[in-house]
């Protein structure tokens, strides 16, 4: 009995302890220094809880700092891109499941070798590319790019999601006289909605974390995404830590309450494409 505790103490508690610790510590204090004064944040001796607690520096940060657009921009950029990902995604998922063709194993393994190449070494060519497009300041340029570095890896896990739906479903609705196209609208995007929901939340997380293409594209403040908006957040001389603090409470606010929303869909979803893909 002795020995299952310690079991459960040493290779199971202590673990996700030292874990949560370890993730949920810095955000505890960035939630604490965004609720302090900006004259008691580096004041010593340190004041580990907030006295008085305030929102000023949620509202400077929302209307001085200008994060109301930068929340906009960011909102506009990650639905126009997850939304085009999810569709590609779907598309090419369903294609490298259902159809049978040469080369499908080598197309599948150019998507994942995508993900090795370093942003940064495609950043000159891509300037390039988009500055004859006249596409610089522009969000356009951000979302061609977060669709083009996206849709790989979220295309094979597409298609996990796709090979656990039987095709046999879609025999039966081609027989009820639908075509394929009608089967796959009509029968595999229902079944298919807690993989597309996964598939959303991953696209979500990677565009709305974008900052180096954002930062390279976007030369124009009125177009400034959350990542750019806290980098211009650090002065040269100094620094609003109670505004920065802020800011990034409010930048991770969305992922946060997406996932804790989605969280049955991500859980549904990650487990069919685990068994089946």
């Amino acid at each position: 009995m002795q020995t299952k505790l310690r079991e459960k103490i040493f290779l199971r508690w202590l673990p996700l302890v030292v874990i949560n610790i370890y993730v949920l510590v810095p955000i505890l204090w960035t939630v604490i220094t965004s609720l302090k004064a900006e004259g008691d944040i580096l004041k010593k001796p340190i004041r580990y809880l907030p006295n008085p607690a305030t929102i000023e520096n949620y509202l400077r940060a929302w209307v001085n700092c200008n994060f109301s657009k930068y929340f906009l921009n960011s909102m506009f950029i990650s639905v126009v891109s997850v939304s085009a990902i999810v569709l590609i995604a779907i598309m090419v998922g369903y294609a490298l499941n259902r159809f049978q063709f040469r080369g499908r194993t080598a197309f599948m393994l150019l998507l994942l070798c995508i993900q090795f190449i370093p942003h940064a070494v495609l950043l000159i060519p891509l300037f390039n590319t988009f500055h004859a497009m006249n596409l610089i300041g522009k969000p356009l340029a951000v979302i061609l790019v977060c669709i083009t570095f996206q849709f790989p890896f979220n295309s094979i896990l597409m298609r996990g999601f796709i090979s656990g739906i039987p095709y046999t479903l879609e025999e039966a609705a081609q027989i009820d006289g639908c075509n394929r196209f009608q089967a796959v609208l009509k029968v595999v995007i229902p079944v298919l909605v807690p993989g597309i929901v996964t598939t959303a939340a991953f696209a979500f997380i990677g565009v709305w974390n974008e900052f180096l293409f954002s930062m390279m594209f976007l030369n124009d403040a009125a177009n400034y995404t959350i990542p750019i908006g806290l980098k211009m957040m650090q002065g040269e001389y100094n620094i609003s830590y109670g505004a920065l603090a802020a800011g990034a409470i409010i930048a991770m606010s969305i992922p946060v309450a997406l996932f804790a929303y989605l969280q049955k869909y991500l859980v549904t979803g990650l487990s069919a494409g685990a068994v089946k893909g």
